[in-house]
């Protein structure tokens, strides 16, 4: 990558994370007392700004909060990262996005997610932050939103030429319908970044590593630049119109891969608003996501540009 420093606009939503551990989980009806709490910052948008931001990037993040205690933890952790909070909103009527888990003694878990505030991230809040979207390299957004906010990040982005890479995530209200049906918009995206299995359900296709690149040809074929299909451990395959590429991924010891999708995405950003050679961006965001994995915790697990550097250097033949 080159010295001069990028500019990334981020949107996804903003959530808190409470853990509570216990001996065991509870059953209906039962109370049981739990041994330890912690909360944190986290959440598509928070974490993939953080990513983009320890890659040397100015970033600004597009997501709201709720008029509650927590959003000033957003901004005061968004700040120790030098993300820009100039466009992340309050709903002063709701409250900030919040998963709540549960963990025992056996590493067993139940979560209730409340999108909170996200689910009222509205379009006119995108054409607010116009400017600063059209002034970026890069769009990063994040799919678990409402499609006709993400629609309108794409076409303002489209409208500054500035380049789109997309998670096609399910979207708030399609969180527990079976189909997932993505507008059409989405497809101008310059890079989509599913997973297989969202990929899968995009095209119809069964999720199968041997199908991947067939995936990732019924995308381009929608109208997409490009399709990065993330696969995990067994890497990714990159399909745009010169070809098909299978991206290995690291071998790292596996500590916690909460994060890794939003590391990889949040790297993947900051290489390819400078570079544009898609095939190199991957294998720096593929680092990026296997380097998240090996701490415990999202936000805090990020990697810095320096640490995604050595590990490429590490693995160089």
């Amino acid at each position: 990558m080159t010295a001069r420093a990028p500019k990334i606009v981020v949107v996804g939503g903003t959530y808190v994370d409470m853990a509570i551990k216990c001996d065991e989980l509870p059953t209906p009806g039962e109370k049981i007392i739990g041994s330890s709490l912690s909360y944190t910052v986290t959440g598509p948008g928070p974490n993939q700004a953080a990513e983009a931001a320890l890659c040397g990037c100015g970033v600004q993040l597009i997501s709201k909060v709720g008029g509650d205690c927590f959003a000033d933890s957003v901004k005061e952790t968004l700040a120790d990262f030098n993300v820009d909070t100039s466009f992340l909103y309050t709903a002063e009527a709701k409250y900030t996005g919040t998963n709540v888990t549960i963990v025992n003694s056996l590493g067993e878990n139940s979560t209730i997610a409340y999108t909170g505030a996200n689910a009222a991230l509205h379009p006119a809040d995108i054409e607010a932050a116009e400017q600063a979207i059209t002034e970026a390299d890069i769009c990063l957004i994040h799919g678990k939103l409402r499609p006709d906010t993400i629609t309108a990040a794409i076409r303002c982005a489209e409208l500054g030429g500035t380049k789109v890479i997309l998670n096609p995530a399910r979207p708030i209200e399609q969180i527990n319908n079976q189909s997932h049906t993505l507008p059409t918009e989405y497809f101008m995206a310059n890079i989509l970044i599913p997973n297989l299995y969202e990929a899968a359900d995009i095209t119809e296709h069964s999720a199968d590593i041997h199908t991947a690149k067939l995936i990732g040809s019924d995308i381009i074929a929608r109208g997409a630049g490009a399709a990065v299909i993330t696969m995990g451990k067994r890497g990714c395959m990159v399909v745009d119109r010169t070809g098909a590429d299978h991206i290995p991924a690291f071998e790292i010891e596996l500590i916690d891969q909460s994060a890794r999708g939003d590391a990889f995405a949040g790297a993947l950003a900051a290489y390819y608003a400078v570079e544009h050679d898609l095939r190199a961006a991957v294998r720096f965001a593929s680092a990026a996501g296997a380097l998240a994995c090996t701490k415990f915790g999202a936000i805090e697990s990020m990697p810095t540009k320096a640490e995604i550097i050595e590990l490429l250097q590490s693995r160089e033949v």
